[in-house]
């Protein structure tokens, strides 16, 4: 069967969460300890988390989570075109000026727009029409994102061509379910990549990022130090408390202050350590016990949920969620049905 495009599965112009991942050229390690160069390029991961912080910034785009390992990346991203709806001309103008700027500083970060530069997208209509589309689409933040990353590392390496394997994989998340079970698998990708021990040693990843956030809380010396994870969109979602409409965040580090799960930190992050000791190296056929609450609200069982966050990128290819949700649901233009493995149905309604 072939593979739908994308456009049938998601739009900038609607609220979407979105998996993606991306691998660099013929599986070489060019983000970390590469063995066949014997060439470090840890410093790399830096590069691609300090992007993920300024795209944040610049696009009507939540960042969910990330992960970034040492020859692929892993994203949650979450289309607002509802947030980018409530600026103004000149904020878009402003915003897409320092995501792609006419000018930059030594440093090589963006010049502020001047009159000149704004009036040149204020005063042609279809260009900002264009441009107020692209600053709530997916793709585009990940062309930036793998362009801006592909330039560096080849002047670096003083080689040309392809850095990144291919265009990046899109799965959309349809549900709860499978929004959790997405978040845990990108947040415990270096623990089943034996890269790390601990959430706390999982570096450059948003649960190392959430974790420091939450130590800072706690910390009596918090000081005016801007949060670990300000970049991030908040994690807990309160359905009843929070306001309603874009809570759009009002400093710029991140689109909004809509969080995207239905507990708080704390209680997520027990259960990535939960699900680390049943999915870590060497116990692959081990049977769970004393499973968080959550799963029982969900109405996953132990073993159902640990494979789903360990198999997450093989059960899922172009979307995921509950057979339920998925067959509920058609693609956007032809109104075609989705397709989901047999696995994943067996899984999902044993679950049941």
């Amino acid at each position: 069967m072939a593979r739908l495009a994308r456009a049938e599965v998601f739009s900038p112009d609607e609220i979407a969460v979105i998996h993606v991942a991306c691998r660099v050229v013929r599986r070489c390690f060019l983000l970390g300890n590469d063995p066949v160069t014997g060439t470090n390029y840890d410093h790399r991961k830096q590069w691609i988390e300090d992007e993920l912080k300024r795209l944040a910034g610049g696009f009507s785009i939540d960042l969910l989570g990330f992960a970034v390992l040492s020859n692929h990346v892993h994203l949650v991203l979450r289309s607002r075109p509802d947030v980018v709806s409530t600026w103004d001309d000149t904020e878009v103008a402003r915003r897409w000026l320092l995501l792609c700027p006419c000018r930059k500083r030594e440093d090589g970060s963006a010049e502020e727009p001047t009159e000149c530069e704004l009036n040149s997208i204020r005063n042609d209509p279809d260009r900002l029409a264009e441009i107020r589309l692209r600053l709530s689409d997916i793709s585009w933040w990940m062309r930036l994102l793998c362009q801006n990353i592909a330039i560096r590392a080849n002047r670096e390496d003083r080689e040309s061509g392809k850095f990144w394997q291919s265009r990046f994989r899109a799965v959309r998340l349809m549900d709860e379910e499978s929004l959790l079970a997405c978040a845990a698998y990108v947040d415990l990708n270096p623990i089943r990549a034996a890269m790390a021990e601990t959430l706390e040693e999982s570096d450059h990843t948003s649960a190392q990022r959430r974790i420091e956030a939450e130590q800072k809380k706690t910390s009596a010396e918090t000081g005016q130090e801007a949060a670990p994870d300000r970049f991030l969109s908040p994690l807990e979602l309160d359905e009843r408390g929070d306001e309603l409409g874009p809570c759009c965040h009002r400093d710029g580090a991140r689109c909004s202050d809509k969080g995207f799960l239905p507990m708080s930190v704390t209680d997520y992050l027990q259960l990535l350590d939960w699900t680390a000791r049943q999915v870590a190296p060497g116990k692959r056929g081990s049977t769970p016990t004393d499973a968080p609450p959550i799963l029982e609200r969900l109405k996953l069982s132990p073993t159902t949920w640990c494979e789903l966050v360990r198999d997450f990128g093989r059960l899922f290819s172009t979307v995921a969620g509950h057979p339920r949700t998925v067959d509920g649901s058609r693609s956007r233009r032809t109104r075609r049905r989705f397709h989901l493995t047999r696995r994943v149905r067996d899984l999902l309604v044993d679950a049941e």
